[in-house]
């Protein structure tokens, strides 16, 4: 499919996710949605997806071309941990795929409200050790990557995975990552995708009775130090983009190499959108290149 322009792109998406994302509708019908939706998100050529078991959960291996896959990457989907799935995820994983020359694993890991934090950060971690112990990757081949909610929960993961395993993942890399869920204070209501009410009700959902400071659920509020290069992708216009950048300043304080890019003409995450946009193929692209170097 030949890539859109960015004003038509940008003409649907807004509207799509007023409806998907309004803050009464009820999560079941907002996940049919959302599922549904991402057919229109193609696959690049020679795409394989399989499925299989990762942490006794569905997720998907994402291969594209013949080469031997001796990288990996564990691929966290975005949905403010209510919404989402390999389903909606499998058209980026495969342009990340694509670029990485890795095989990506993407994990269809709990969601909220059934299954509150720390379910989805237990299934994370528990899947990039089954990586370890039983695909036959080492540490310094496997990176994590997520989207919103998916780079929030990927940022848990690795700081887990450190603490608590002694296992330091290869990189990270995190788009429009949402480290502080509890955090109320927005700039402003909405942004082209996001908007509060939706958000603070999944992030209320995910919580559950839990603490909100605890750095698992929000882990802007944790240790920073010893983790990981990481590449983090943010639109200036996100109603996320104020604890994105103090994530990216923290980082750097804490002497972790970073790498940022800043769209001040892209949505909260666009890169979900790479088969029809190529502004979002080439910030797909951008992090391909970071992630083969890590």
């Amino acid at each position: 499919m030949p890539h859109l322009p960015l004003s038509l792109v940008a003409a649907a998406v807004g509207p799509f996710y007023r409806v998907a994302l309004h803050g009464s509708l009820p999560v079941p019908v907002a996940r049919r949605i959302i599922d549904t939706a991402s057919a229109l998100q193609t696959l690049p050529r020679d795409t394989v997806v399989r499925p299989l078991t990762l942490a006794g959960r569905p997720a998907e291996r994402i291969t594209v071309g013949a080469t031997v896959r001796r990288t990996a990457v564990l691929y966290l989907h975005g949905g403010g941990y209510t919404l989402g799935s390999p389903a909606t995820h499998r058209s980026v994983a495969a342009h990340l795929a694509r670029e990485t020359g890795a095989v990506v694993y993407v994990l269809d890991y709990r969601l909220a409200p059934e299954n509150p934090y720390p379910a989805a950060l237990d299934d994370a971690v528990a899947g990039y050790l089954q990586l370890l112990t039983e695909f036959g990757f080492t540490a310094d081949r496997v990176a994590i990557a997520g989207d919103s909610a998916g780079g929030g929960l990927a940022l848990a993961t690795a700081r887990r995975l450190i603490d608590r395993h002694g296992v330091t993942p290869a990189a990270l890399a995190l788009i429009a990552p949402w480290v502080d869920p509890g955090r109320r204070d927005a700039p402003f209501e909405r942004d082209l995708v996001l908007n509060t009410a939706w958000s603070h009700r999944t992030a209320d959902a995910y919580l559950g009775g839990g603490d909100p400071t605890d750095p698992g659920f929000a882990p802007l509020l944790g240790d920073l130090s010893g983790l990981p290069c990481t590449i983090v992708h943010v639109g200036t216009g996100e109603i996320l983009y104020p604890q994105v950048v103090e994530l990216v300043d923290g980082l750097r304080a804490a002497g972790v190499a970073v790498d940022c890019t800043e769209y001040p003409h892209l949505w909260h995450v666009a890169h979900l959108q790479a088969s029809l946009l190529r502004e979002a193929d080439d910030a797909v692209r951008e992090i391909g290149a970071f992630l083969r170097t890590a």
